[in-house]
């Protein structure tokens, strides 16, 4: 069951600040299309701030259903109109995978993948994941490589999946963080700047494969 024009949506941000994660926005369908729902720019719920969002921002999304429950779903940020009014285009969920059970989260998920890195200056190194998500990874650096907040990198990730395949899926990513953790080594963290919505179905099967995984444990 999908949400209807006029519908209110509830909307918490992906973020690696933790307070932004908490913070809840409301925003209403104001229109649908084949593979997406257009909503009103989110306000943050009790200060009437707007949220101001970016393509691949990871999205966790309630509605209220006719019997008052909360339907829950995850998607992303496919882009916005240009409209007099701006609207916020997101990408509509597989109808199953609409839930009354809470799943924040759900399109990031642990995972050690195989990452080629590129930086602006040529230099070229492989890395393991920490985690992926439709919005972006993040990956452990030795610290033997200069790499610095807001800086753009060039990548390649090596997807498997369970049948046995494997993909590879090229993108364009910003440092938005960076960690030092106790052993020494940096974890990076990154979110896409340049992805096709082709490649980024690609994660996204993934993390929905590997959380059915953490399911079945």
């Amino acid at each position: 069951m999908y949400p209807k024009i006029n519908d209110f949506v509830y909307i918490q941000v992906a973020s690696g600040d933790e307070k932004e994660n908490k913070t809840e926005y409301k925003s209403r369908i104001s229109d649908t299309e084949e593979e997406a729902f257009l909503i009103e720019v989110p306000m943050e719920i009790g200060h009437n701030r707007l949220k101001r969002l970016y393509i691949g921002d990871e999205l966790s999304v309630y509605f209220i259903g006719e019997s008052g429950t909360k339907n829950y779903f995850n998607t992303y940020v496919l882009g916005f109109t240009n409209d007099v009014v701006r609207q916020v285009r997101i990408r509509k969920p597989d109808p199953v995978s609409i839930t009354q059970i809470q799943r924040r989260n759900f399109l990031r998920v642990p995972a050690e993948l195989e990452l080629a890195v590129c930086l602006k200056n040529g230099e070229r190194f492989l890395v393991r994941t920490d985690d992926v998500g439709g919005g972006g990874v993040s990956f452990f650096s030795e610290g033997s490589h200069v790499i610095i907040e807001e800086e753009q990198l060039d990548c390649w990730l090596l997807v498997p999946y369970r049948n046995g395949s494997v993909e590879h899926v090229p993108f364009e990513a910003e440092v938005i963080r960076k960690k030092k953790l106790d052993n020494g080594k940096e974890q990076i963290m990154l979110k896409f700047i340049g992805i096709t919505d082709y490649e980024r179905q690609k994660l996204i099967r993934y993390c929905f494969e590997r959380q059915l995984e953490f399911r079945n444990r």
